[in-house]
């Protein structure tokens, strides 16, 4: 019985150590790491090929090579996470700087396809009458349930000039319906600026689109060009913006924040990295509103979050889209990317964003399923009204 102990507790050592060297491989003997790397190697060799010879239909290697690393990520199981190929690397970098070649529109992740959260002002998208809340469900005759947002949206974009077919569906519509699109150089309108009068009041309402680069310098020009005109408050709407770079959020809720915290980035292999706003703000007295629905997320949710939590704004709309999640893009040996999430932000209360998004403080519901008309504007400019 004495030496059964010695023996168990050997074994499970040995198991530990096998596990932990089965995730930390660069840690095993140089001739054990490569034997293993070999093995594996083979492995992948030996299912290629056999596919190559015997597959009923031609496959191209460097498809099944594509498909190999997607299930690597795949099998994380995070909607966030993503490989792109070389090509799909391109059509996102175009994404982030506010220029593609595309039919001008942006949109969300549905589990039909892709969700429409808005559609630029004489886009060819517009002329061809698609509208906010229209389903993508189809691009070219192939259907895009189930694809990533890039993967789905790298298949619309294209060179200018060239023409894409899809399949568009109108919620409350009987029946889905087929539009031929030509596609051109899109420069995507950042954010616009405009002042309305509202019960005696002069109100700047500023919409942002997309946190591109530069947006924020486009945004503050923006909000300085209506305070400029005499606008004694500030709607920011974020309707529909479904996010982008970290610190352009950090530099747009600078524009309202003068200092202290915005949000802070940690991960199981990130230390608590803290984004604190960058001066330069506007007078904090002018009362803010940000407006916000369903299709706000990611970075629209961080500055929301940060003026609320800073006591800087009252939230105005439906709760968010809810993704609480920090992605890095690191650059692969192939041209391609990985798109990985890294982190958790937490805003200024401590809290992260849930699966459920951010809770308006005054709820305003605008359905253009039922009306053309703006029904959740006018119940941010009340609230303004009131604080002045």
């Amino acid at each position: 019985m004495r030496t059964a102990v010695p023996v168990v507790v050997a074994a499970v050592l040995a198991l530990a150590a096998g596990i932990y060297l089965g995730g930390h491989p660069s840690t095993l003997p140089g001739p054990v790491r490569d034997s293993l790397v070999q093995d594996d190697r083979a492995l992948r060799s030996e299912i290629v090929e056999t596919i190559k010879d015997n597959f009923y239909k031609p496959v191209s290697e460097s498809k099944l090579d594509d498909g190999s690393l997607n299930g690597i990520v795949d099998s994380l199981d995070d909607p966030y996470s993503h490989y792109l190929t070389p090509k799909q690397a391109s059509a996102f970098q175009e994404s982030v700087s506010g220029q593609f070649e595309g039919v001008g529109m942006s949109v969300e992740k549905d589990s039909r396809g892709l969700r429409v959260l808005n559609v630029f002002t004489g886009s060819p998208a517009s002329d061809a009458g698609i509208r906010k809340q229209d389903l993508i469900l189809a691009v070219n005759g192939r259907s895009i349930a189930g694809l990533s947002s890039d993967l789905a949206t790298s298949r619309i974009k294209g060179p200018a000039g060239t023409k894409v077919e899809l399949e568009v569906f109108t919620p409350g519509s009987d029946d889905s319906r087929t539009v031929h699109v030509e596609r051109e150089r899109i420069h995507v309108p950042v954010a616009t600026g405009r002042v309305v009068e509202h019960d005696g009041r002069k109100i700047g309402v500023v919409k942002l689109l997309s946190f591109s680069e530069g947006a924020h310098g486009v945004l503050r020009r923006q909000v300085d060009k209506v305070l400029d005109q005499g606008a004694q408050a500030i709607v920011l709407d974020l309707r529909g913006n479904g996010g982008g770079l970290l610190n352009e959020g950090v530099l747009v809720a600078s524009i309202f924040i003068e200092d202290g915290r915005i949000v802070s980035v940690r991960g199981r292999a990130r230390p608590e990295r803290v984004e604190n706003a960058q001066g330069d703000a506007i007078d904090a007295d002018i009362p803010v509103v940000v407006l916000v629905d369903g299709g706000s997320a990611s970075a629209s949710e961080i500055v929301t979050g940060a003026l609320r939590d800073r006591h800087r704004a009252t939230v105005v709309g439906t709760h968010t889209f809810g993704k609480g999640l920090v992605q890095e893009v690191e650059t692969l040996s192939n041209g391609g990317y990985l798109d990985l999430t890294v982190a958790n932000y937490y805003l200024p209360g401590g809290k992260t964003i849930s699966k459920g998004g951010l809770k308006p403080q005054v709820k305003a519901v605008d359905d253009p399923k039922t009306t053309k008309r703006d029904e959740a504007l006018p119940v941010a400019l009340d609230v303004l009204a009131a604080k002045l």
